[in-house]
């Protein structure tokens, strides 16, 4: 199996929620060439609660990443306008899998990856997502083709369970989900999990050309 990287664009006045828990289940994969890395343009990222990281991706290294995960914070409306940070964010949804997190939706709103596409964001960003012209929809995660939205800081779970199912195959979804279920809870966890996306792997898409699609059980 070919390494797989997966890169989480993570700004200025992050929420800690929405990076970390998708970090922390997609570094549950339990494969050794899938990889995943916090991206930012400075050395160093400070979070909404002053929680400073050590960026382990350049802007500059996201090109060649197999998948991008566009964080939240409270600043991300600043950051889907300003220039030079979208103009950073060189993706290419024919070969990349390109998801967001809460308000991380904006960006990709900004990018123009969004356009006809049903968009899940948290309560908070709802109204700044409609003013923008999104398709908002009352749902914790969706999907089509090569680019998925999450919406809510715990439905990250369901953002890193896609990308790995994508990337890695359904059975490492499953191992990485249970490995972090509440004791007791482990097959319920991942049957949420999975179901949040198996319904989006019935109908491929021609943008999902570049990427391999999953092998579902029976």
């Amino acid at each position: 199996m070919r390494a797989v990287q997966v890169a989480i664009v993570t700004l200025e006045g992050f929420n800690e929620l929405d990076s970390f828990v998708a970090m922390t289940i997609l570094g549950r994969v339990d494969q050794p060439d899938c990889s995943v890395a916090i991206a930012s343009p400075a050395p160093t990222v400070a979070s909404m609660n002053g929680v400073t990281v050590e960026v382990q991706m350049s802007f500059d290294d996201l090109p060649a990443a197999d998948a991008v995960i566009i964080g939240s914070g409270t600043k991300s409306r600043e950051h889907a306008a300003d220039p030079v940070v979208l103009e950073s964010l060189r993706l290419d949804p024919r070969r990349q899998l390109i998801g967001s997190q809460c308000s991380g939706a904006l960006m990709l709103a900004r990018l123009g990856l969004l356009e006809g596409l049903p968009v899940c964001t948290d309560s908070a960003t709802r109204p700044w997502a409609v003013e923008a012209g999104l398709d908002v929809v009352e749902r914790p995660f969706s999907a089509s083709g090569n680019i998925a939205t999450a919406g809510g800081c715990m439905s990250s779970q369901y953002l890193a369970t896609w990308m790995i199912a994508r990337l890695c195959g359904v059975d490492s979804a499953r191992h990485a989900l249970r490995s972090v279920a509440p004791v007791g809870e482990e097959d319920d966890q991942v049957e949420r999990g999975l179901g949040h996306v198996r319904s989006t792997f019935r109908s491929p898409s021609p943008a999902t050309a570049g990427v391999r699609s999953p092998v579902l059980p029976t």
